[in-house]
This record gives C-alpha cells, sequence and structure tokens, in this order.
C-alpha cells in the first residue's frame, strides 16, 4: 500500500460520511445543543508549569494481563499514548536537549505505527506487512512477526504478551520476548484497526469493520462486540471502567468497558479518526469537521469546542497541570487550557500534523508531515530543535528511558538520545 491510499480511505470516509453526520447531526448528542463553546472564561491565565521539571529517565506503569492477577511493573511506553487514559505524558520521562541519532532500522515499508518501548526492546509495525521487535540500545532486530497485511496502527505490550492488529482482518497476541503466536482472532472485512488499549483484564480495539471489540487479554476470546456506524481508526481510551471511542460515523462513544453497554454519545460534524484523551474528568477528541471537543466524562455534555481550521486527526495530550496540546491538518499545533479550552499559544509546523505529540518534562516532540520532527517548549511554543528525516513523520514518539522513538514514510524506524 503506498500513500496514496492513505490518503484516499481517510477522504473516502470522511466524503461519505459527512452527509450522515449532517443529517444527524443534532440527533445524537447528550449536549442540550450543538453549538461552538467558548472558554468558560475568555481571559482565563494558562495553567502553571512546575518551576523544576522532572530528571527521572524512566517511568513505571502497572498494567494487569488477567482479572485478579498481580499488577507488573514496566518501564517505558507500553502502549499508543502511553496509558489507557491516552494522555501521551510519561511521569517522570525525560529526553536529552538536541538528541543525536542513536540507531535506525530499515523495516522495508512505510512506519506509521508508533513504537511500544517495555524492558529495553521497541516494537513497531511496518507497511511490510510485519511487526518488528528491536533492541533498544542498538537498533538490532531480536524478532519479526510476519502477517498477511500492513500494520499502522501500534502495538501494545503488556504481561509478555504484545498485541497489535493488521490489515489481514486479524488481531494478533505474540510473546513479547520470542515473537512466538500466542492467539489471533478473526474480525469482519475493512483490514484497519485502532491502536489497543489493555486494562482490566482485557484489550479494547476498533476496527474497519465497524466494531469496537473487548478480548479476554490472556485467551483471546471474545467479551462483547458494539457495532457502530462506520469503520473506526480511533484508539480506544479506558478510565476508571469507561471506554471512550470515535468512529468515521462521525459520533463518540462512551460505553462501560466491563459490558460494553451504551452510557453515552456525542456526535461530531464529520468522520473522527482521531483518538481520545481523558484527563481532569474531561473527553476530548479531535474530528475531520476541524474542531477539538471537550466533553463531560460522566455526561458526554459539551465543555468546549476548539476550531482548528482543518481536519484533527491526532490525538491531544494533556498534563496533569491542565495543559492540552493538538496538532491538526492546518500544520498548526495549540496548547490551550485544559478545563476552559482558553488559548494559550499556537504555531505553525511546516506541514498537516497526524503525529500525537508526547510531552516529556518541559518539552513537547511532534512529527510533521514536512518530513521533521519537533521539539516545542510546552510553555511558550518555542522550538528548541528539530530532526529532519526527509520524509512524512505520521508515527507519534514516544519518550522512553532518557530517549525518542519513531517511524517515518522513509521506512525507518529512528532511535534518539545521548
Amino acid at each position: 500500500m503506498d500513500i496514496e491510499r492513505i490518503h484516499y480511505v481517510q477522504l473516502a470516509w470522511t466524503s461519505a460520511l459527512f452527509l450522515i453526520s449532517i443529517i444527524g447531526f443534532a440527533c445524537s448528542s447528550t449536549s442540550d445543543s450543538f453549538v461552538t463553546a467558548s472558554p468558560e472564561t475568555e481571559d482565563a491565565p494558562a495553567p502553571t508549569i512546575p518551576a523544576e521539571s522532572p530528571v527521572a529517565t524512566s517511568t513505571t506503569v502497572t498494567t494487569t494481563a488477567v482479572p485478579d492477577a498481580e499488577p507488573v511493573e514496566v518501564s517505558g511506553w507500553p502502549m499508543f499514548r502511553f496509558r489507557p487514559s491516552h494522555t501521551g505524558t510519561p511521569d517522570g520521562a525525560s529526553v536529552p536537549t538536541e538528541p543525536k541519532q542513536l540507531w535506525r532500522f530499515d523495516t522495508g515499508g512505510i512506519v506509521e505505527s508508533s513504537p511500544a518501548v517495555v524492558d529495553g526492546v521497541v516494537y513497531v509495525g511496518s507497511f511490510s506487512n510485519a511487526l518488528f521487535a528491536l533492541d533498544a540500545e542498538t537498533g538490532e532486530e531480536n524478532w519479526r512477526f510476519d502477517v498477511g497485511g500492513l500494520l499502522r496502527a501500534s502495538p501494545s505490550v503488556s504481561n509478555g504478551l504484545v498485541y497489535f492488529g493488521a490489515d489481514d482482518d486479524l488481531f494478533y497476541a505474540v510473546d513479547a520476548v520470542t515473537g512466538e503466536e500466542r492467539w489471533r482472532f478473526p474480525l469482519g472485512p475493512g483490514g484497519e484497526q485502532s491502536s489497543p488499549a489493555v486494562a482490566n483484564g482485557k484489550v479494547y480495539f476498533g476496527a474497519f469493520d465497524r466494531n469496537i471489540y473487548a478480548l479476554n487479554a490472556l485467551t483471546g476470546e471474545l467479551v462483547w462486540s458494539v457495532e457502530t456506524g462506520g469503520g473506526i481508526l480511533s484508539s480506544p481510551a479506558v478510565v476508571d471502567g469507561d471506554l471512550y471511542i470515535g468512529s468515521t460515523d462521525g459520533v463518540v462513544y462512551s460505553l462501560d468497558a466491563e459490558t460494553g453497554d451504551e452510557r453515552w454519545t456525542f456526535r461530531t460534524g464529520a468522520a473522527v479518526f482521531s483518538s481520545p484523551t481523558v484527563a481532569a474528568g474531561l473527553v476530548v477528541i479531535g474530528s475531520d469537521d476541524g474542531a477539538t471537543y471537550a466533553l463531560e466524562a460522566d455526561t458526554g455534555r459539551l465543555k468546549w469546542r476548539l476550531e482548528t481550521g482543518a481536519p484533527v486527526f491526532a490525538s491531544p495530550t494533556a498534563t496533569e497541570d491542565a495543559w492540552l496540546y493538538i496538532g491538526s491538518r492546518s500544520g498548526f499545533m495549540h496548547a490551550q487550557n485544559l478545563l476552559n479550552g482558553s488559548p494559550i499559544w499556537r504555531v505553525f509546523l511546516g506541514g498537516d500534523i497526524l503525529s500525537s505529540a508526547a510531552v516529556a518534562g518541559r518539552e513537547l516532540y511532534v512529527g510533521s508531515s514536512d518530513g521533521k520532527v519537533y521539539a516545542l517548549d510546552r510553555e511558550t511554543g518555542g522550538i528548541n530543535w528539530t530532526i529532519e528525516v526527509g520524509n512524512l513523520v505520521w508515527s507519534s514518539p514516544a519518550a522512553a528511558d532518557g530517549r525518542l522513538y519513531f517511524g517515518s514514510h522513509d521506512g525507518f524506524v529512528y532511535g534518539f538520545g545521548e
């Protein structure tokens, strides 16, 4: 598959579903009316960034692969957007200023998959129809797992298993050390799947067969599935027993993570490829209608809306100190007050932004269609330094163990650090 098909897939879904979205525009939202929401306080100050940035070079999260299992600590960046809430902000992580290239690995195909990094291994998919496990220090291949279709989505790693879907209408779990297949789950036709989230003994993801799935993370058995009105590339966020996800039918869904029962829906004006971020009681997600929406997590009511002027494919990034970062296909990166949507700064990065940003310490890292990865001062939006690879960077950077990892349309996976 070449880059043209990527655009055709998104544009076809967007065009076909836009009219459907307009027809049902006011019907599915739980807000009282669908209006452009101004920030609650127009002149609200920016949140305060702590005076001292974190200095640790690694981070630890707790994940559980099966119900009632003992929590297992893993370091690095174990799944898309780091954790099931999709904040993109690893605790205590940092990356050196102007890091040098440590290695690059040629996958033989376009890389849009965002790396997962666990226990010194980088896991990433490629359009070469393979998942790769690379040594995080050297970039050398530990193993590869070949499948029958391209891998666009990002893998998730939990308790010794790597979870991912491919364009062959299958979802896989393989051994993280050996690459040996543990189980596979057949999907309906459509090919694409979203990046999975692993939580509460289940692995959650959406697929272009229009379904949201919850599988037993240990066995691969179906726990539940819910059909939506369109294909799904949005990755689910799972927080406090609730699941949030978008669909190309233009709807944001909130489901009970245990049962799949619907809690609420919210209709945007076009297809939703963006993945939600959940923080401070809000679900923030972009749409191809050119807006980003902040919804109350409990009710789905509209809190505020940001007009970006172009489709929002990337997932927003949220920090504990209430900063929110949003990139769009306008080429602008926006910083907003998470709680009320007040603008703080915006900066043009030279090309469409489909990469979801990562925050480590006082810097924000994001890829651009101009072939660069940017390191921004997250308080001012100033460009601290750039990495130029010469081809589209739609892969979302992973900041782990003092290094930055990402892929590019040039077919390479890169490792940068000291």
